[in-house]
């Protein structure tokens, strides 16, 4: 069985990554995302909040399942029987980085294979962070992310809808 494990933040899931999630689901036999814990970043939502919104939006993926992971990416990856990586690349600025921690990768365990993957093009500009950016300002993020991804984010930010901020004074 050929296992890819993708792993992000995933603070929120977004459109970019449901894209290169359901490519890896045509490739191969099971696709493992996998929410990490990251002790440099705080994120919005909960480690289970992640986890629960990823499995919402891949409910309809039979070979796609959810889980979570802390520490090294690698041996997270032997641990699952996993024979591959599977890293988004949005732009050219997201290469270097991902290629160093490709080669790293590969030094510890080289049995396991990282496999770039790009999104479509309507989606090469999109980002967690700037999602998070825009509904947290009140802006409509409807074309970015799922609807569960919009009322969670909606609930988050303590609104019933994505532009429900008090219009601007003068109107």
């Amino acid at each position: 069985m050929r296992i890819v494990i993708y792993p992000g933040s995933f603070d929120p899931i977004t459109n970019g990554h449901l894209d290169v999630i359901h490519r890896a689901a045509r490739l191969f036999d099971r696709v493992i995302v996998a929410v990490a814990a990251n002790d440099g970043k705080q994120p919005l939502f909960s480690m289970a909040e992640r986890q629960r919104l990823v499995a919402e939006t891949t409910a309809d993926l039979v070979n796609v399942e959810t889980d979570s992971f802390s520490g090294l990416l690698v041996d997270y990856a032997v641990q699952r029987r996993a024979t591959a990586i599977v890293r988004g690349l949005r732009a050219i600025s997201d290469f270097e980085f991902e290629f160093q921690l490709a080669l790293i990768n590969r030094k510890m365990n080289g049995k396991v294979e990282t496999i770039f993957m790009m999104p479509k093009d309507t989606y090469t500009f999109l980002s967690s962070r700037i999602v998070k950016e825009i509904s947290r300002l009140g802006g409509d993020v409807s074309p970015f992310v799922p609807p569960s991804v919009l009322a969670a984010l909606n609930r988050k930010y303590g609104r019933s809808s994505p532009r429900s901020m008090p219009s601007p004074k003068g109107n």
